[in-house]
């Protein structure tokens, strides 16, 4: 039996509206249609983590402490919905800390691959900046670049070179329920 495949997404711009240092859980608000994408991706039996870069708490504008209070809102949020995540993964360096686990480096997801059994390559990430992108390319991932947070933007400077390019979370939905489809026809049938 195949293991359960993934979404990695991207947290800040991606889920919640981007917040520049996002510290007080009062401030997290799900983007328009995140939480109906999430559930409709979990409905296709695939797990959810948040893989997320929060150097703040290595600037030390606020704690670990805090982040888990933001993510506490945000688990309770997207319940509110019926959407589980499976792991919520953070990096609390700052870039030139040069860490294993900042993103675009793999260093996360390999750990949450190893934690809920997972082949990274067969994942699909989901985010609205160009580590994001890189990250799905350095684990070999399908990737999406949605134009929430600073994708829009991004999307015009071509500095990314995701797979898809989709509104947002919910947007994405379709492509991977495609992707999906074809790869099960290619089990059945064969190459």
């Amino acid at each position: 039996m195949s293991r359960r495949r993934f979404v990695v997404l991207d947290r800040d711009g991606t889920l919640i509206v981007e917040r520049n240092y996002l510290s007080d859980p009062d401030q997290v608000e799900l983007i328009t249609g995140a939480a109906a994408g999430l559930r409709r991706l979990q409905a296709l039996g695939l797990g959810l983590i948040i893989v997320t870069n929060q150097s703040g708490i290595g600037r030390g504008l606020f704690d670990r402490a805090q982040v888990d209070l933001i993510h506490g809102r945000l688990i309770e949020l997207l319940r509110a919905h019926s959407v589980h995540l499976d792991g919520i993964y953070l990096c609390p360096h700052r870039p030139e800390d040069h860490c294993a686990c900042r993103k675009p480096k793999s260093g996360l997801v390999e750990q949450a691959a190893r934690d809920l059994d997972f082949d990274p390559a067969t994942s699909f990430v989901i985010g609205d900046k160009v580590c994001d992108v890189d990250l799905g390319h350095a684990i070999g991932a399908t990737t999406f670049l949605v134009r929430t947070g600073y994708g829009a933007e991004l999307e015009t400077t071509g500095a990314a070179l995701p797979d898809f390019v989709v509104d947002d979370v919910q947007a994405a939905v379709p492509a991977v329920q495609r992707l999906l489809a074809a790869q099960k026809r290619i089990m059945v049938y064969g190459d």
